[in-house]
């Protein structure tokens, strides 16, 4: 059964037209947007965050908490088949990438000093992100995730 979020990855030209150009920026050239200064390092809305390029579910608000960054973090993805980790080189030293699966954007990065239950703390810019309310999950077609708010 094919997943439903896998799609092929759209033209640049495309992506282009359709984001922000932070959201650009953010994921499909890596950057970075600024700490506190952006739309959900403060969020605090029971729902689910998806890829804004792609839909594909990443984070839930009930793992989402506080780590002073400036940027939401969450201690676990709703599912990490949708995310893919990969080292990067680009600062002195070597941190752990996140990037959606289908879409290859860039969200953020990997950290190892979250909370428990997982000690993890990913580190996500909003730009990659779009928010949807728990009360309009089923609506969007993210149903199966409703469970998690219960």
């Amino acid at each position: 059964m094919p997943n439903k979020y896998a799609t092929f990855k759209k033209d640049q030209s495309l992506l282009k037209d359709s984001l922000t150009d932070l959201q650009y920026r953010v994921t499909q050239k890596s950057g970075t947007e600024s700490p506190f200064d952006n739309t959900y390092w403060d969020h605090k809305e029971a729902g689910l965050y998806v890829d804004i390029v792609s839909g594909e579910p990443l984070f839930a608000s009930i793992h989402k908490f506080d780590s002073g960054t400036g940027w939401p973090s969450f201690y676990q993805p709703v599912d990490e088949d949708f995310i893919n980790l990969k080292r990067d080189f680009k600062m002195v030293i070597p941190r752990t990438e996140a990037r959606s699966r289908y879409a290859d954007s860039h969200l953020g990065h990997l950290f190892k000093d979250g909370p428990e239950p997982t000690g993890l703390r990913y580190c996500i810019n909003s730009a990659a992100l779009k928010f949807i309310k728990k009360d309009d999950l089923q609506s969007m077609g993210y149903g199966e995730f409703a469970a998690l708010f219960d």
